[in-house]
């Protein structure tokens, strides 16, 4: 069992969490933690951010917040093994970021199901995170 997994979880899309969140709680045993995170994308360019109202990014990452807690107490009924985390920028990046930071051991994640043409690539971030990451990375499709 591992003592610390990183589960990073899209709640608008549910594929990235259906199957990769129970196989998160089974690694991390009776013991373990898992530091589940929401991440925010850049929006990669400063002019962008021009034409949003003031205090958006601020407000969006405090919805993520929100969302992730209620994520939480529905998931999780022993609230004391669960973190909840909130990055901001690019997917894969916050990921490593955040592995490194909560000292995880495993990195828990899902990935669309290759087709013909990528047969062997897994989705864009999860290859970049398998590739990069110095600790086990599960990737669940």
């Amino acid at each position: 069992m591992h003592d610390t997994v990183l589960l990073p979880i899209d709640l608008q899309h549910p594929e990235s969490w259906e199957k990769a969140l129970p196989a998160a709680k089974r690694l991390a045993g009776e013991q373990g933690v898992i530091h589940l995170l929401g991440i925010v994308h850049d929006f990669g360019s400063s002019m962008v951010a021009t034409f949003l109202p003031k205090g958006y990014e601020q407000k969006i990452l405090q919805k993520m917040k929100e969302a992730l807690d209620d994520f939480a107490s529905q998931h999780f009924p022993d609230e004391s093994r669960i973190r909840i985390h909130v990055g901001h920028g690019h997917v894969a990046e916050t990921i490593l970021k955040a592995a490194a930071k909560y000292k995880a051991d495993l990195i828990v994640m899902a990935s669309d199901k290759p087709d013909e043409l990528r047969s062997i690539l897994v989705s864009r971030d999860a290859n970049a995170v398998v590739r990069h990451s110095p600790v086990s990375v599960m990737v669940v499709r």
